[in-house]
């Protein structure tokens, strides 16, 4: 009640002294949450500001890694030209492509995997290649996508990765050389080529698949022979793809040199290339001659499939003194036990009229065997079985 009274006893628009201490309390509590809540901010500021947690507060997800191969390069940060974006960066740095293949006159389709982490190297460092045993580091030169072939010291990647074999004898008695390409693509077939047939068969890389650099340094310590074929466009093209950066007509001389250097960062220890389909490409010289002037100014022989009569490498080869050779006979163009045979028969023949005959093949299991069996059988009929490189300078000493 005396509470009461003195409020009603006040002044009009005062207030007494109780009434002033009752409403301080509110107002410490107010305070002490705002001390409290300026503490909390300290706090989480301090952790923010110290804790080395750059994406603390978002979501994680772990991925494991493999680790990748010594000199390995990550992947350009450059823009490349409007031939590169429709074809080597199109799927994101460490990413596996699957492009098909189609055979237009067959109609066959293959799946091709392409490993495009170590597709698309740059800044010159070493690629997979660099690993591989005997791959002499002189004789590389830094691309945009990685290390390339180069000539130096006066040494050539034709002669220094050209296989042994005895010259003296190949000049004095006829010779066949026989080349299997494709490789690179399926490793079952691959490694078959590899292990079963004999050292003096040359075998011809795509530089497409997953791991071709690991493929060839196998083909290498087997003592092969070993070459880099070039995707190049077709008469059907784009029915007949041939794969990511092809060789077409329509590009300019750049943009072709371009997508010279990108297959030929894929591995090394090469000594020539060989077209990869290109009937058209092949065939037109004006697109065809800043392939082989770059070709042959990297120290590098040039191997013609022969599938087309029309082709300018032959003339163009001789005008730069650029080691050549064209096959004579596609070995498995039937590819049945018979008809292989019957060509062998063919290029054992030619081999002993001219001196020299090259045939080509691919890695059927049907191929393999019946060319295995026939080498065993060529030293008792006076042939010798040669490497490629050995034919060709056989055939320019001619």
């Amino acid at each position: 009640m005396t509470e009461a009274a003195d409020e009603l006893s006040a002044p009009l628009g005062q207030k007494t002294q109780r009434s002033k201490r009752r409403f301080r309390l509110p107002f410490t509590a107010m305070q002490a949450l705002a001390v409290l809540l300026g503490l909390f901010l300290v706090a989480f500021t301090t952790v923010a500001l110290f804790t080395d947690n750059p994406l603390g507060g978002e979501p994680l997800a772990q991925v494991a890694l493999r680790n990748p191969m010594a000199g390995e390069k990550q992947p350009a940060t450059g823009q490349p030209d409007p031939a590169t974006k429709s074809t080597a960066r199109q799927a994101p740095a460490g990413d596996n492509k699957t492009v098909t293949i189609i055979d237009g006159s067959s109609g066959k389709r293959q799946d091709v995997v392409i490993g495009t982490e170590d597709a698309d190297k740059a800044g010159g460092e070493a690629a997979p290649g660099m690993a591989m045993a005997g791959i002499d580091a002189r004789l590389l030169e830094k691309s945009r996508y990685g290390m390339i072939p180069m000539v130096a010291d006066g040494l050539k990647p034709f002669t220094v990765y050209a296989a042994d074999a005895d010259r003296t004898k190949a000049a004095k008695m006829p010779v066949v050389a026989i080349v299997i390409g494709g490789l690179g693509v399926g490793a079952a077939k691959t490694t078959d080529a590899i292990m079963k047939l004999p050292a003096a068969v040359t075998l011809a890389f795509t530089p497409y698949g997953a791991d071709p650099a690991k493929l060839a340094e196998r083909a290498r310590a087997q003592r092969h022979e070993i070459l880099l074929q070039i995707p190049m466009e077709p008469f059907d093209y784009p029915d007949n793809d041939p794969g990511p950066q092809t060789l077409l007509t329509s590009q300019t001389a750049e943009q072709n040199i371009d997508r010279l250097h990108w297959h030929l960062s894929r591995f090394q220890g090469y000594a020539g290339i060989a077209n990869f389909m290109g009937a058209r490409f092949v065939a037109t010289e004006n697109v065809m001659q800043p392939i082989i002037r770059e070709a042959a100014k990297r120290g590098l022989g040039y191997l013609d499939d022969g599938s087309i009569s029309r082709s300018a490498a032959p003339s163009l080869t001789a005008a730069q003194a650029m080691p050549f050779a064209k096959a004579d006979f596609t070995i498995d163009a039937v590819p049945t036990s018979a008809e292989i045979d019957r060509t062998l028969v063919k290029l054992e023949t030619l081999a002993k009229e001219r001196g020299l005959a090259v045939g080509v093949a691919s890695a059927l299991p049907i191929s393999i065997e019946r060319i295995a069996a026939w080498t065993k059988t060529l030293d008792s009929r006076g042939i010798m079985l040669v490497p490629l490189t050995t034919a060709m300078l056989k055939s320019k000493s001619g």
